[in-house]
């Protein structure tokens, strides 16, 4: 018999959520996360990774075709031109924690065995997938986040942020019963996909070093 799928409402990944280790702990325990049903098309979990001590915690919107089968964050095109800007902006890589507001890749394919096509996640698979973000922020502790994208900065700041109307400011606000600094920027996929790529990574980058000089590295 058929096992009854889970109302949307129902969706959490809460239960697989440990009270207590690190982050090798949490990473553990979010490869058998069934919080929502994004997890059965998906290859694997990808969790978040970088130093437990990074001073800045950057958040995108879910991972990628690259980052599912490598079950990485940020190891595709727009993961590459990240870790450029980064370097380019006096943020170091390798000080960073990366991370994404949903864990699992949604996609669609056109046809079987065509190329997979990214869809965003709804409000409530990002909803779902919060408790494992919640986590890693009060394990790492950033004092900065970037928020790359709008999908990120609704899953952080609600339904109504705009990344346009907030980009490249720091905004003091409460996450989830934590002071927290965050500063909105586009994600690094939005600048691959621009016609005028050059000037959308000069304004991607100008954030990035509003960021280096809110952390006093520039």
């Amino acid at each position: 018999m058929a096992s009854t799928p889970t109302p949307e409402d129902a969706y959490t990944a809460a239960p697989f959520v440990p009270a207590r280790g690190g982050l090798d702990a949490l990473r553990k325990a979010a490869a058998d996360c069934r919080g929502c049903p994004l997890h059965a098309p998906a290859t694997q979990t990808v969790f978040g990774e970088g130093s437990k001590d990074a001073r800045v915690m950057l958040v995108g919107e879910q991972p990628g075709d690259q980052e599912d089968r490598q079950g990485r964050p940020f190891v595709g095109p727009a993961g590459h031109l990240l870790h450029k800007a980064l370097e380019e902006a006096g943020l170091d890589p390798a000080e960073a924690y990366v991370t994404n507001a949903v864990k699992h890749f949604k996609f669609a394919r056109s046809e079987p065995g065509k190329r997979r096509i990214h869809r965003a996640p709804t409000l409530r698979e990002m909803s779902a997938c919060a408790p494992w973000l919640v986590r890693e922020l009060a394990l790492v502790e950033p004092e900065l986040i970037i928020i790359l994208g709008a999908t990120a900065g609704k899953a952080l700041l609600g339904s109504s942020f705009r990344v346009g109307r907030v980009r490249g400011t720091v905004i003091e606000q409460d996450i989830h019963g934590h002071p927290e600094r965050l500063l909105p920027t586009v994600h690094p996929s939005s600048v691959l996909r621009s016609d005028d790529r050059d000037a959308a990574y000069q304004g991607f980058l100008a954030d990035l070093k509003i960021a280096a000089r809110t952390l006093g590295n520039e």
